[in-house]
């Protein structure tokens, strides 16, 4: 496959796109902690809370199993990607494995070891589990309407970009795991 449509505008994007995707990656990487505890015990009852730049609480979704899935439209490709996250024994989101409709996008975004074909009937066609462990207690992401960030839990999708847009040009959102009241 030909990787650089449009060779000549095409570095330039790439470029643009890294020093992105190293800015959102640093700010994402706050709080995070290179191992995770345990997976969640089975009677521990999560939720997700999206909140605002301001803080203010944008969405808060039951998580029954303590897994859920960030999908976007990658800029380069045009195709849809997912990170698969579960919640640990103390809270925080572990990434557990990564999926796309191209496996160019797992070499080059995640650095992925061994892409491999997804099972029948999952969503996407190529999955990998990240080369390095990844546990978060805070995500910080941006939610905009190139990217079509949208959260899945179960099955269902809540389009983060449409709510973040929904609040006075709030673009960037930070999800947290919490245990549910």
């Amino acid at each position: 496959m030909y990787r650089w449509r449009g060779r000549s505008g095409g570095l330039a994007t790439m470029a643009l796109i890294t020093a992105a995707s190293a800015l959102v990656a640093a700010v994402a990487l706050v709080g995070a902690r290179p191992e995770s505890g345990p997976a969640s015990e089975p009677g521990t009852a999560w939720q997700l809370v999206a909140r605002a730049e301001n803080d203010t609480v944008l969405l808060r979704v039951a998580l029954p199993d303590g897994r859920f899935t960030l999908r976007y439209r990658n800029s380069v490709y045009g195709s849809l990607a997912e990170e698969r996250f579960s919640i640990d024994a103390d809270g925080r989101m572990v990434l557990v494995e990564v999926a796309a409709d191209e496996a160019a996008v797992l070499d080059e975004y995640y650095a992925a070891s061994r892409p491999l074909l997804t099972d029948e009937g999952d969503a996407r066609r190529w999955r990998a589990a990240p080369e390095s462990p990844l546990a978060l207690e805070q995500l910080a992401l941006a939610a905009t309407q190139h990217g079509q960030r949208t959260l899945v839990v179960e099955g269902a999708t809540i389009p983060l970009w449409q709510l973040a847009a929904n609040q006075a040009g709030t673009t960037a959102l930070v999800l947290a795991a919490e245990q549910a009241r």
